[in-house]
């Protein structure tokens, strides 16, 4: 006992973060690259493959049925096999699918090829989010949560110029430059997974990096963790997946999703509609300025939630504010205004992230998260279908994206008001008294 009380926390806590972090961060950033970047790909696709806004809001959206009916699969065989085997699984399959999309001709591949994107890329993320529960303490949870999520709006803001730049420089062997970008930015993928097996630890105990004594106060402090959160629950398989918090959660993020993948998929082919003269770059130089806002937001919220110990509200408020926000960019026709409006609900949308995955940990045990927060992904990210589809078919109704952008406002409005009123879950589910309230949430 002598060797762990010695022991410096912060350094020690940072040394850890510094390990993992940076890592997930990058592969995360590579992973929303290689599913995002169709948005910036139809800005030379949609006329090549002739493809109608309901066709492409139909491949953007299909990722996502793939995504669901094998997320929780992912994440069983990511228990069984670790961390470190499944994930970099993931990421060659993905890298194999992605560089594959540079060669479709007609839209009917093109969807094939989403789906099987979707299907690779199934059970990375809440993967992700469980493994650094291995290793961090609730009370970090948020703040580093949020550090791995932060990969989303990072990954717009170098992808979009990137994206756009090589659409509109590279066009060796007489390729289009939406095909190249898809065969180079999915390589980074099939290299990460290599790495992915040699980086990662699968858990503390197995951690050669760590002294013996850090690896024993670690050990120590995960566990005094778990035992004092004594409302959290176990369940199987099954239970995790019918639970009625579970399936409430997983609500809340369909519509969020609805919202921010809406947005997500269809914001280059908004910023062109502002000028007929905007190159594909500019565009993409454009899309990086919501983004860099909304990492910037996101980081400092989360800070905030962890600080106060406070994950209702923190999750609630960001999706008002991005619905409100989303109501002005469906109202206003001036460039700088709707790029303001994106802008703010982006920020919301994504401040939203880490507060909301720390709330399964109130009333959840780490071995049923796993299945769990796959569940509250898979089906939340059915929303990543129904909102670039919605824009799609609204758009391709009345050529006009603004009566999508309201829909999905109104979506968020109605998770806003779910989240807000969670609180009666978190007291229904404490199995003593103040559990919840004396928990580091």
């Amino acid at each position: 006992m002598q060797a762990t009380s010695a022991i410096d926390e912060r350094a020690l806590v940072r040394k850890i973060a510094w390990r993992i972090i940076p890592f997930v961060f990058i592969l995360y950033v590579i992973s929303y690259i290689d599913r995002a970047n169709i948005g910036y790909a139809a800005l030379q696709m949609n006329h090549e493959l002739a493809l109608t806004s309901e066709a492409f809001g139909f491949a953007s959206g299909i990722f996502f049925i793939g995504y669901f009916l094998f997320e929780v699969p992912s994440n069983v065989m990511l228990n069984k096999y670790g961390a470190r085997v499944w994930i970099a699984r993931i990421l060659v399959t993905w890298g194999v699918v992605s560089v594959a999309s540079a060669f479709v001709h007609n839209a009917t591949q093109l969807y094939v090829l989403r789906f099987l994107l979707g299907v690779a890329e199934a059970g990375f993320f809440p993967g992700i989010i469980v493994y650094l529960t291995y290793w961090f303490r609730a009370k970090e949870l948020a703040t580093t949560v949020a550090l791995f999520t932060s990969a989303i709006p990072v990954s717009y803001i170098i992808g979009a110029p990137l994206s756009t730049w090589v659409m509109d420089t590279v066009h060796w062997l007489h390729w289009s430059g939406w095909r190249w970008m898809l065969v180079l930015e999915g390589v980074p993928a099939l290299i990460g997974g290599v790495l992915c097996f040699a980086w990662l630890t699968d858990k503390p105990a197995d951690a050669k990096w760590l002294k013996p004594e850090e690896r024993e106060w670690l050990l120590n402090e995960l566990a005094n963790d778990r035992k004092s959160r004594p409302g959290a629950k176990h369940f199987g398989s099954l239970k995790a997946m019918t639970n009625p918090k579970v399936l409430y959660l997983s609500f809340i993020y369909f519509v969020y999703q609805c919202g921010s993948l809406g947005v997500g998929y269809w914001m280059p082919q908004i910023i062109k509609g502002f000028s007929k003269t905007l190159s594909h770059t500019q565009v993409g130089l454009i899309a990086m300025v919501p983004y860099f806002f909304a990492t910037i937001v996101m980081v400092l919220w989360s800070r905030s939630s962890d600080r106060r110990n406070e994950r209702r509200l923190h999750s609630a408020i960001p999706l008002g504010v991005a619905a409100l926000a989303l109501l002005g960019a469906g109202l206003t026709t001036n460039p700088y205004v709707s790029i303001a409006m994106i802008s703010l609900s982006l920020a919301g949308l994504y401040a939203f992230k880490s507060p909301f995955w720390a709330l399964p940990t109130l009333f959840l045990t780490r071995s049923s998260a796993a299945v769990s927060i796959a569940v509250i992904n898979s089906v939340g990210n059915l929303g990543g279908f129904v909102g670039p589809f919605a824009i799609g078919y609204i758009k391709g109704s009345g050529q006009s994206a603004t009566p999508g952008l309201l829909f999905l406002a109104a979506l968020l409005v109605a998770s806003f008001l779910m989240t807000l009123f969670i609180r009666i879950t978190e007291e229904r589910i404490s199995s003593a008294p103040g559990a919840v309230a004396n928990q580091s949430h």
